[in-house]
């Protein structure tokens, strides 16, 4: 290709002048037609190529993949899911259930009753008589299906069979694809309905000079149902919604061009376009999402571990349920242990002061410790009194409600729980908390001791009950509230919890509850258990507390896991995972993506990047590097690519929370899409200028036609051989083979890490630590 300074006379293409009669115009048109759908039938090389890379991806999937034949890392997670969804016991999970529901789909198929929990890695399935074979299945089956569906992607965007091959070559040949869709995780469903979502799209894109056809809705809610798939297996899903959004958003903005080639369009006809995409891509993935948790609602009706995230209310949804069937209502005088929901520490006070001066300088109150204690003992029995005395021949039968303020006595140290305005041990914005003798409670230090008791969700003056109520102790002066954390005090304190005065009063975490009732005799009538029924709650309802709790715990997961990653090490493979040993046969199975391949893949981004920044500058200066065709392509189809390997990418800089290797994989088929389109664009020579529209090429002689959905009457995308107009690709496929060589040659020197055997000597672990990769057996 050579520069062409801008406004210069256009080179008139042959064979483009326009003919002079209708026949001619006819004729011309029926053999254009006739070139086309010769194309398409004779790309029996494409097909057959289609058909092998299947095959293999297949065989890679599935082969030993009963092995090991024991518990593999996160399988102790989604296996154990598996089993609650079919014994129908209720489970928290950070992830939506679509994924989880497709394995207990799987578990169902063959008669697998969920009787094992998956309880740690390395337990013996055989033993346990799991049919583990068929879980693995699953991701197998959708990992495979993933690399015809990356073929799929290039050849319906027009790109040559050596580009084709080299994109899918990549997802085919890499050992993290392989690894991760072996096992039951939930990431070969997730890479697997992103593909789907991008080859949807760009079959939908392909319409768009038919709108509002059958095969025009037909691809526009497929993507809206492989979207949907996407975001219901994990949240990260929201990227592949970034990206499609992205495109979409920017089609529209061309659709409202009033000088666009097809000619303008009425508002209204813009605006059934909006409300087709926004119904297509946005309306129908959230229903079928919302329709994954209607599901996993109705199936998990049993109590399970899966109580404590959930509140009170909606517990009493589930059969079984201890907190429902025991929960008793607390009086006035009656002693109580609190325990916090989140921590399940008990609140607690013994005769110990805190020190006079903290570590930082700061000074104390030299108050009795009040602290959490993870044991159930005596000095976490506390009283519950009025703030107002009831008189001496009426003290019993008061129930204790929502929003009465109360005190508590702590009783082996007889003193009152109070809170003042002295910073806490580790937290010099939250309040201490201590006790005081009954003479200063009584006293000046009345209002001190003063809690306002504030149920969770409680309509009006709701009973306090123990085990149902979740409630916050709000300081009625100071209006903080008590919370404690996982940090222990230091030896001063006996390493037990801080307790202290939040004062973001809304925070979830500083949620307790009654544990239990000490001063209750066996014998009282409030101990009497009656049958109570199991209460309903609306969907919205549960969606939403479900929604929240899943959110609030997944930002939660920020401490530190041996093996998880930065987000600038992943697309340089330089940390991997651990995810299986066996110290008798020196086998394992090592989390890593194929450094070639992902090397080259990651060299191509750059290079891609380079290539824009370098045709921006050079038409800052006039100088035309590319025909406008090439460049339409380029930055359309291959920038398309490049926009969905970013919108997987870039985000997680921008995320607090523990990352992993596994997070890439997105990312990365994206990478292998522009890797194999920039391939083509680098060795290709100038392809022939052939016009995908045939009413342009015809302007003037039959009249523009257009179809109601405002595009041109006839369009179609020319077939890679047909844009190649017979130019040799000897350079391509001599690119691509270099490629695939370097690639298959990584794959198969990693394998024995990806498939768990063979066992590997020491010397031959060393010579795959090829950045320091931290694997077991090297000596």
């Amino acid at each position: 290709m050579s520069a062409r300074q801008k406004g210069g006379q256009p080179t008139k293409k042959p064979g483009t002048s326009p003919p002079n009669s209708a026949d001619t115009v006819k004729d011309e048109f029926q053999a254009i037609q006739q070139s086309a759908k010769t194309a398409i039938s004779s790309e029996w090389d494409y097909k057959l190529a289609l058909f092998i890379i299947t095959a293999i991806a297949f065989i890679t999937r599935f082969w030993g993949i009963n092995h090991p034949n024991e518990v593999v890392f996160d399988e102790v997670h989604f296996g154990k899911f598996a089993s609650y969804y079919l014994q129908r016991t209720y489970f928290f999970d950070v992830h939506p259930p679509f994924g989880k529901l497709l394995f207990a789909l799987m578990g169902w198929f063959v008669g697998y009753d969920g009787h094992f929990h998956f309880d740690n890695i390395g337990d013996s399935y055989i033993k346990n008589n799991v049919p583990y074979v068929a879980f693995r299945a699953l991701p197998a089956l959708l990992g495979a299906l993933t690399v015809p569906t990356v073929f799929l992607i290039m050849w319906e965007s027009g790109y040559t069979l050596p580009a084709a091959i080299v994109a899918s070559g990549l997802v085919l040949f890499d050992n993290a694809h392989i690894g991760q869709t072996r096992l039951i995780l939930l990431d070969a469903t997730l890479v697997f309905a992103m593909s789907v979502s991008v080859l949807s799209y760009v079959r939908f894109y392909k319409m768009r000079h038919d709108p509002f056809g059958r095969k025009w809705w037909k691809w526009l809610l497929l993507t809206g149902v492989a979207l949907s798939c996407v975001i219901s297996t994990k949240y990260v899903g929201v990227f592949t919604f970034l990206t499609i959004g992205s495109a979409v958003a920017l089609d529209l903005w061309g659709l409202l061009d009033i000088n666009r080639k097809g000619g303008a369009l009425s508002l209204p006809l813009f605006g059934k376009h909006f409300a087709a995409r926004l119904t297509g891509l946005i309306v129908v993935p959230f229903m079928f999402y919302l329709f994954w948790f209607q599901v996993h609602f109705a199936v998990l009706n049993r109590s399970g571990p899966g109580n404590d995230f959930m509140s009170p209310e909606f517990q009493e949804t589930l059969s079984d349920n201890i907190m429902t069937a025991n929960s008793i209502g607390i009086d006035y005088f009656d002693s109580i242990t609190l325990r916090h929901k989140e921590t399940k520490t008990y609140l607690h006070s013994h005769p110990d002061k805190y020190p006079l001066r903290y570590e930082d300088g700061r000074v104390s109150s030299q108050g009795q410790q009040v602290t959490g204690y993870p044991f159930n003992d005596t000095n976490n029995h506390w009283q519950v009194l009025p703030a107002k005395p009831f008189p001496e021949d009426n003290l019993s039968g008061h129930r204790v409600k929502s929003g009465d303020l109360i005190r508590l006595r702590h009783i082996v140290t007889d003193s009152y729980l109070l809170s003042h305005d002295v910073a806490s041990p580790y937290y010099p914005t939250n309040q201490e908390f201590t006790t005081v003798a009954l003479e200063q409670a009584d006293g000046d230090r009345y209002n001190d001791t003063l809690f306002e008791l504030r149920i969770e969700g409680a309509k009006g003056k709701s009973d306090f009950k123990s085990l149902s109520s979740h409630f916050k102790l709000i300081h009625n002066p100071t209006k903080v509230a008590m919370w404690t954390h996982t940090k222990p005090l230091p030896e001063w304190a006996f390493k037990q919890a801080e307790i202290n005065g939040n004062k973001n009063v809304q925070q979830t975490s500083n949620i307790w509850y009654v544990d239990e009732i000490p001063s209750l005799s066996a014998d009282s009538e409030r101990s009497k258990k009656e049958p109570r029924k199991i209460k309903h709650m609306p969907f919205l309802k549960k969606y939403f507390e479900l929604q929240r709790a899943i959110f609030y715990h997944n930002n939660a997961l920020t401490s530190s896991h041996p093996y998880s990653s930065q987000p600038i090490q992943w697309p340089f493979v330089l940390r991997g995972i651990s995810f299986w040993t066996q110290n008798d046969t020196r086998q394992q199975i090592y989390f890593l993506g194929n450094p070639v391949g992902w090397w080259i893949a990651s060299s191509i981004l750059a290079v891609f990047a380079g290539i824009v920044g370098a045709d921006q500058l050079s038409q800052r200066r006039g100088i035309d590097s590319l025909d406008e065709r090439t460049r339409s392509r380029f930055y359309n189809s291959t920038g398309f690519f490049f926009l969905a390997w970013a919108a997987h990418y870039l985000p997680f800089y921008l995320m607090g929370r523990q990352l992993f290797l596994h997070h890439y994989l997105p990312a990365h088929l994206a990478s292998a899409l522009v890797t194999g389109a920039l391939l083509e664009f680098i060795f290709n020579l100038d392809p022939v200028a052939l016009e995908e529209n045939v009413d342009a090429k015809l302007a003037g002689k039959v009249g523009n036609s257009t179809k109601k959905g405002g595009g041109p009457g006839t369009k179609r995308v020319v077939p890679a051989k047909e844009r190649m107009g017979g130019n040799s690709m000897l350079a391509l496929w001599g690119a691509a083979g270099v490629v695939m060589t370097l690639v298959i040659g990584g794959w198969y020197f990693f394998l024995p890490l990806t498939y768990g055997k063979p066992g590997l000597s020491a010397a031959e672990v060393v010579r795959r630590k090829w950045l320091g990769y931290d694997l077991h057996f090297a000596k």
